[in-house]
């Protein structure tokens, strides 16, 4: 019989010959071969009696260690580890695993998520930091040590990511509790507890905002941006004519513009508000749609890439790299705002729409449902002339448009 107090490694885990290796007070390390492979797993050993803990590739040798040291402590109770373990299996035959928990609640919840990416991502993120540390785990015992588990690794050097997977992990047992399979507090709430053992988001992150080009600099750069040929500058100076946001370009179809009334009507499924904006598109924003009709196949997508697909997102930022320019395509946004602010006397209200932003409160906005359009119309195409001076200096000249 091997020593009862040799205490193993996890690098001798790996490379352990075959046979039964004690680590001490009861727990050994099996190796054997089977079907042509190495098999390693835990046993417990007492009375005579062999106990199997898991193999070694679900359970580290930290974990067989608390599953020993608890086996021995129900010894110590009288009780015998295996008949509990039976005992326990038969009182709890249903109750889901957290990973289990987990996709049913994003097959429950997906549908209503803004796009596929964040879908994707957020199945993912628990699949990469929480299944590891619990993932087989009987969801109604997840307790904060196992969320702390998962999360303080990385929680200095990842918060953002981190900060996000906890919020899951919170939804998924928060969906557990409603459906019956576990009681009490949340392990995983941060307000009033976890806030307690990590240190807040805010405090580690640095929060970099997108970088904005000064809109003095516009009008040089889209007459350099002119200078190019292909579907990517035009899908730029229409993304800087209409002030919209990336995805919802590269996501614009023909079936949403009116060329009669010089409207572009993005719907609701496809704005990051869920709800429908409509755009008027100035003289120069039109031209713009002329041209790229040239290049078009025949399909819907406006601005489409190679085998009638859209844009890649990478496509209007690759172009901003080789122009030189730091800044980023949606930092366009900016400074269409700060133009609006600084050089226009229309309303707060009035560029807030355009940028499809929610103006007021919610019982503000259910009783104001305009949406100012024929003086967002005026805006607009103030925009677009002042984004068409050949050249400006540092020295802007306020032009005080009145929004009339």
């Amino acid at each position: 019989m091997a020593r009862q107090f040799n205490r193993l490694s996890s690098a001798f885990v790996q490379s352990a010959p075959l046979g039964r290796h004690a680590d001490g007070a009861g727990l050994y390390l099996q190796v054997h071969d089977g079907n042509g492979a190495r098999h390693r797993s835990w046993l417990f050993r007492y009375r005579e009696r062999w106990m199997g803990l898991g193999p070694t590739r679900d359970v580290s040798l930290a974990q067989a260690r608390r599953k020993a040291q608890e086996c021995r402590q129900q010894l110590l109770a009288g009780l015998d580890p295996i008949e509990e373990k039976r005992r326990r299996a038969c009182q709890r035959p249903t109750t889901p695993t957290f990973d289990q928990c987990a996709l049913a609640y994003w097959n429950s919840h997906c549908a209503g998520w803004r796009s596929v990416v964040h879908a994707g991502e957020w199945k993912r993120s628990l699949a990469a930091y929480a299944s590891p540390v619990f993932g087989k785990e009987p969801v109604d015992t997840i307790t904060t040590a196992h969320v702390m588990r998962a999360l303080e690794p990385y929680w200095r050097t990842r918060a953002d990511t981190m900060s996000r997977v906890r919020g899951r992990i919170e939804s998924v047992l928060d969906w557990a509790r409603v459906q019956g399979h576990r009681e009490g507090d949340n392990p995983a709430r941060w307000r009033g507890h976890l806030e307690n053992l990590l240190p807040a988001k805010a405090k580690i992150v640095t929060v970099n905002h997108f970088a904005a080009m000064p809109y003095a600099e516009l009008g040089r750069f889209m007459a350099e941006l002119r200078t190019y040929s292909g579907t990517v500058p035009l899908a730029l100076e229409f993304t800087i004519l209409t002030a919209v946001r990336t995805g919802d370009v590269l996501g614009g179809r023909w079936s949403e513009i009116e060329m009669a009334t010089a409207t572009w009507t993005i719907p609701a499924e496809r704005t990051k508000s869920r709800r429908e904006h409509r755009i008027p598109l100035s003289n120069e924003a039109v031209t713009v749609l002329r041209e790229v009709k040239e290049f078009s196949d025949g399909s819907d997508i406006i601005f489409g890439g190679q085998r009638r697909e859209r844009l890649s997102h990478r496509a209007m930022p690759a172009l901003m790299r080789r122009m030189g320019r730091p800044e980023t395509v949606h930092g366009f946004r900016s400074s269409f705002r700060d133009w609006a602010a600084e050089q226009t006397s229309f309303s707060n209200d009035v560029v807030e729409i355009s940028l499809a932003h929610a103006v007021g409160t919610a019982m503000t906005r259910a009783y104001q449902r305009g949406d100012q359009f024929e003086r967002r119309r005026k805006l607009m195409s103030a925009w677009a002339k002042y984004c068409s001076q050949p050249s400006m200096t540092s020295e802007v000249i306020p032009l005080h448009i009145v929004c009339g």
